[in-house]
């Protein structure tokens, strides 16, 4: 071969790999807790005064890049975060396709009212100046994570949580023990994030408590940013039907015989449990193979919804947030798919009960499987006919439901977007 065709193809092949899409990830923080305190949300029904708080609320962005692809995952430490906010932040992010910036709530019962629930007297629940705030603090998280956005490798591993962390209040043994991690380090091993994804409720203390806090997730968040370095981000899972911390007192039971148990609403079982879950997330992801060059993809689809509860209604219909609806009494939200090096994740809009998470899991197509729960919108549980007022302990999220059929419409639309976009073989 003449030498210049060797020294032509030499370059060529240069050009190529250097010249090569390099998956980066960026990640950055926003303190939102409200100065002076707010009052403290649970739910639907009248706010608790704050007395004191433990822990910052924080907003806690991850931006994943590869080829052109951009992904943003956001916790926010609120009980829930509408769509009607998302939209707010997403507008404040023109660098990322609003479809491709994930954002969802910890659920903390312990922060304020982010939904401005009616009040039934004319009024609601909320501060809208604070919702403001939050929205924009999101967004400047999202954005300095852009900017921040340096060459990385991704580790991802599953595994069982040990000790006593999270129990269903419904029925004490069914739900997902199985914590997926994503971690990602630098090329010299530097940690930039690590993402825990657990299904509980954080309301160890709850609203009762007037303590503002991100509750759990405080201590987990410390716990991990100080054992390994980085930003730790918790974003909740298939939490529906009751999976809440274990702050069981074991040694005081109330009802024996309907399996229920005092608890132990105190800052120190907070720590305990937060600690505990972030222990386990980094024994769990100890050992987990790197991902040199992960492939990275991101897909929605918008899924309707018809609202059959009058409670859930009366919200949509009446919150000065003025959510978006469709004139047959249906509701609009969105569901994503993304796929990142072996994990596949799908988002959930509000809180699914532990079934359709293990059902849900069990068709994914990810070598890890990953569910969002309470991503790009907050609309109550999520259970499908079957368990829909089956029987006296589900009354409660049955009426807080948008109605029986939420369930089976969103398996549907969820499997079959999975069934779209699977994974890039290694």
């Amino acid at each position: 071969m003449p030498k210049p065709i060797a020294v032509a193809l030499c370059i060529t092949v240069l050009v190529t790999t250097t010249g090569r899409a390099e998956f980066k990830v960026g990640t950055a923080m926003r303190v939102i807790t409200p100065d002076p305190l707010l009052p403290i949300s649970g739910g639907m029904g009248p706010t608790s005064p704050a007395r004191e708080k433990r822990g910052d609320l924080t907003a806690r962005a991850v931006v994943f890049e590869h080829d052109r692809v951009r992904v943003a995952v956001v916790g926010v430490d609120v009980l829930g975060f509408p769509s009607v906010l998302c939209d707010r932040a997403r507008a404040l992010v023109p660098r990322i396709p609003a479809e491709n910036v994930l954002i969802a709530s910890t659920h903390t019962h312990s922060a304020p009212d982010c939904y401005a629930f009616p009040d039934g007297r004319g009024g609601h629940t909320g501060d809208l100046d604070y919702m403001n705030h939050v929205c924009r603090e999101i967004a400047e998280a999202v954005n300095e994570a852009l900017d921040g956005l340096r060459p990385a490798h991704i580790r991802v591993a599953t595994g069982e949580v040990e000790g006593k962390v999270a129990y269903n209040y419904y029925a004490p043994d069914l739900y997902d023990r199985r914590a997926s991690v994503i971690q990602a380090v630098t090329p010299t091993g530097e940690t930039i994030a690590t993402l825990v994804n657990y299904a509980v409720h954080p309301e160890v203390l709850g609203p009762g408590a007037g303590i503002l806090s991100p509750d759990l997730a405080g201590p987990l968040y410390e716990r991990i940013e100080a054992t390994v370095g980085g930003r730790a981000v918790f974003i909740n899972g298939a939490l529906g039907g009751m999976v809440t911390a274990d702050n069981r007192d074991l040694d005081r039971p109330s009802d024996g015989l309907r399996a229920r148990w005092h608890d132990e609403r105190t800052w120190d079982e907070c720590l305990r449990i937060g600690h505990t879950l972030a222990d386990e997330a980094l024994r769990i992801i100890a050992d987990a193979p790197v991902q040199h060059d992960p492939a990275l993809l991101c897909e929605a689809v918008d899924v309707t919804f018809p609202v059959e509860s009058d409670l859930i209604w009366a919200v949509v219909v009446h919150s000065p947030l003025k959510y978006p609806h469709n004139d047959d009494r249906s509701v609009t939200t969105r569901v994503n798919l993304v796929n990142v090096g072996n994990a596949q994740i799908l988002t959930i809009p509000g809180e699914a009960l532990p079934n359709i998470g293990f059902y849900l899991k069990r068709k994914m197509r990810g070598e890890h499987n990953l569910l969002f729960g309470l991503t790009n919108d907050a609309f109550g549980y999520i259970l499908t006919e079957v368990d829909f007022d089956s029987f006296p302990r589900y009354e409660y999220i049955s009426r807080t439901s948008l109605g029986e059929r939420t369930g089976s419409i969103f398996i549907r639309e969820a499997l079959q977007l999975v069934e779209r976009c699977p994974p890039a073989k290694p």
